[in-house]
């Protein structure tokens, strides 16, 4: 019979444990937040990008003329030679040919040149960007207490999207000269 009654007494302890256990489980669980930046919008709509952009075409725009004008007098140079080139003698035929060949080498030469000082630069300034958004991110992150931020996932829902905060923090970074003195604003 006491057996029976310890049973019944550890049978009705262990609900009783466990429900008095349940709230301090709950308290001891913490909430999960998980943010979401798309940082394509952030290279599209954050200042200090369409800064580097601008700054970008400014340093290659000269660069970029004289080529296109390199290319329009090889273009004119070379439908001219077609135009005359049946009544021109052999050698001159020959050595004008030569000539828009040589031309021709030059610019393919010079254009990928530019091409590729073009993505060198972009990406130097892409880099700065980025390394500023991370910065921003981290401490949009930190100071709203979020867990985790993703920049790709294949659905988000909206309410999770910290990209507006992101961006306005970057222009807020920009717009204030203080922020290149201070730890986190400046490099």
């Amino acid at each position: 019979m006491t057996h029976l009654i310890r049973a019944t007494a550890g049978a009705l302890l262990i609900p009783a444990m466990a429900w008095l256990a349940a709230p301090a489980r709950a308290q001891a669980q913490e909430t999960f937040r998980i943010g979401f930046v798309n940082p394509d919008r952030v290279l599209r709509e954050a200042q200090p990008a369409k800064t580097a952009q601008a700054k970008l075409e400014a340093e290659f725009l000269k660069r970029e003329k004289d080529l296109t004008a390199q290319g329009d007098a090889l273009k004119a140079a070379s439908e001219k030679f077609e135009r005359e080139a049946v009544t021109l003698p052999e050698s001159q035929r020959a050595a004008r040919q030569r000539t828009l060949i040589e031309q021709d080498r030059d610019f393919q030469r010079r254009r990928r040149e530019f091409q590729e000082d073009l993505n060198a630069r972009k990406n130097e300034e892409l880099q700065q960007v980025y390394d500023r958004a991370n910065r921003v991110v981290k401490q949009v992150a930190e100071a709203e207490k979020y867990d985790a931020i993703l920049q790709e996932a294949i659905y988000i829902n909206p309410k999770h999207d910290i990209t507006d905060k992101v961006i306005k923090a970057l222009n807020a970074s920009v717009s204030t000269p203080s922020s290149a003195s201070s730890p986190t604003g400046g490099k």
